[in-house]
């Protein structure tokens, strides 16, 4: 992992999650990204009736000085830091700075079960999974080092999951974590018999070449079943696979992952199927 790019919007959860970044980047090596969206749309900028060059200087300059002043803390010194300051609030372009940057891992903050607020608000959450390429990390509370042991993978078994899976695993392996299969089986048309879902599962395993357990969780829903087994098995993460911009996946599927990002008490972390 060389890259880690973080939003930064000033906030005590945009902080948390650049303190796990710095925490990463110490034990991989890596360069953080710490990115602050100014909020200057085009109109501000160009109309008429919107702001004049010198003022757009003006706020520029002042969100330059406040967000150097935030990135001065004493402990940024020893990891490699890059701040970038982008004009527009638009949470897509997240992933395009990314991209330009061959950044690795997004990590962004959330304020838990308060609701999904400042860089998190509504459907923001949901923008920047659609459009990133690259693993997001949702962070809810301060971690000084950030440690994980048990990696619980939340999966429905089809074979377009298999991408998800893998860099799932490699996600693991650099964590030194242990990797945790789980399928959620819930009542109603989606519900598996026992037999049914093992099918599924082995065949998913055999196409992927994978030598691993998967544990079957039934449930009432999807996200209660995640957050129940997380919660069950002591897991320090909660991994869930999404299809981006094509549309959210079965475990992403309108509020779900919102739900599990906004009810968990352990960080979340989406893959790009």
């Amino acid at each position: 992992m060389k890259k880690i790019i973080v939003p930064i919007d000033f906030s005590e959860q945009s902080e948390n999650a650049l303190k796990v970044a710095v925490s990463l980047a110490k034990k991989h090596d890596s360069e953080v990204l710490a990115l602050h969206m100014l909020e200057l749309n085009q109109a501000m900028i160009s109309s008429e009736g919107g702001m004049h060059p010198e003022q757009t200087v003006f706020f520029l300059k002042l969100a330059e000085k406040r967000f150097n002043a935030f990135l001065s803390k004493d402990y940024l010194k020893d990891v490699k830091l890059t701040p970038i300051i982008k004009h527009f609030k638009v949470f897509s372009e997240v992933n395009e700075v990314a991209s330009e940057n061959k950044a690795d891992l997004i990590i962004m903050g959330s304020h838990g079960t308060d609701g999904l607020k400042e860089i998190f608000v509504g459907s923001n959450a949901e923008k920047v999974v659609r459009n990133a390429d690259i693993p997001v990390l949702v962070i809810k509370k301060e971690h000084v080092d950030f440690k994980i042991d048990n990696f619980v993978f939340a999966c429905d078994f089809k074979e377009e999951s298999l991408v998800a899976y893998k860099k799932a695993k490699d996600f693991a392996d650099m964590l030194k974590a242990k990797l945790e299969l789980v399928f959620i089986n819930t009542p109603g048309d989606d519900f598996l018999s026992t037999s049914d879902a093992y099918k599924r599962i082995n065949t998913f395993l055999r196409k992927g070449g994978i030598g691993a357990e998967v544990k079957i969780y039934n449930d009432y829903s999807v996200e209660k079943g995640i957050l129940n087994y997380s919660d069950n098995s002591g897991a320090d993460i909660i991994g869930i696979p999404t299809h981006g911009r094509k549309g959210l996946s079965h475990f992403f599927m309108g509020s779900i992952g919102e739900d599990i990002a906004n009810h968990s008490n352990v960080p979340v972390v989406t893959f790009r199927i």
